[in-house]
């Protein structure tokens, strides 16, 4: 009898510059198994002690230019002059590997692969508050001021996009976050699997739910009025 091919699961990952995105990734690469993890291609330099085939490939800009005449992205954006794009293969490989996908991706690139992949599973991580976002990218060290500026005004701008996304993680206390977003894929997994939950099943499900948009609008609310202050607040 012939089994039939794995559906692999799509997980969206996004965030403003700076949230801690690429930690809470790493981190649930190491907790949870069967997960694939696509890498984007770039056509900016490498940072620090980044490695080309490892936190993105780099290439020129003719180089990916070609791979979009081929159609060979799922998605893919321009963003602050750089092209990313992430690539239909690794969809490719994680039903042939029987693993899920995961994609670190920015709000265009979402919306993009929510279009096409409209059962995909959306997560949009946010710092605690503007204050603490820019302090983030401060401590990086790797940008001037007027690139931190824009970056900053960048979130302000993704961040409108929240209501587009299943889940909202606020990334306050790293080991907190680590555990809500391993249960956010775990749990999805054991609801869409459809079979009955265990006790134990339940309480990972009821975990990552206390991410849903519905169940944090009011810490929500905080957030965006710290990016976009009401009028007359006299914040700066």
């Amino acid at each position: 009898m012939n089994v039939p091919p794995h559906k692999p699961l799509v997980y969206i990952i996004s965030a403003p510059s700076g949230s801690g995105k690429s930690t809470l990734v790493n981190e649930l690469l190491k907790k949870v198994s069967d997960l694939e993890f696509s890498i984007s291609y770039t056509t900016r330099s490498p940072r620090g002690s980044e490695t080309n085939g490892r936190q993105y490939f780099f290439v020129s800009r003719a180089e990916f230019e070609k791979m979009i005449a081929e159609d060979a992205f799922l998605e893919h954006a321009e963003v602050f002059g750089n092209y990313y794009g992430t690539a239909r293969c690794f969809l490719q490989k994680a039903e042939e590997h029987g693993r899920d996908l995961l994609l670190d991706i920015d709000v265009q690139g979402a919306k993009q692969i929510q279009d096409k992949v409209p059962k995909a599973t959306s997560i949009f991580i946010l710092p605690p508050n503007r204050k603490i976002l820019e302090e983030r990218l401060r401590k990086r060290s790797e940008d001037a001021d007027e690139v931190i500026e824009r970056r900053l005004d960048k979130a302000t701008s993704e961040i409108a996009n929240y209501t587009r996304y299943n889940y909202i993680l606020i990334n306050d206390q790293l080991e907190d976050s680590i555990k809500l977003l391993r249960a956010i894929v775990r749990g999805e997994r054991l609801v869409r699997a459809g079979h009955p939950l265990s006790e134990e099943e339940k309480k990972v499900v009821a975990l990552g739910d206390c991410c849903r948009l519905a169940n944090v609008r009011d810490r929500l609310k905080q957030i965006l009025d710290s990016f976009n202050p009401p009028a007359g607040s006299g914040t700066a």
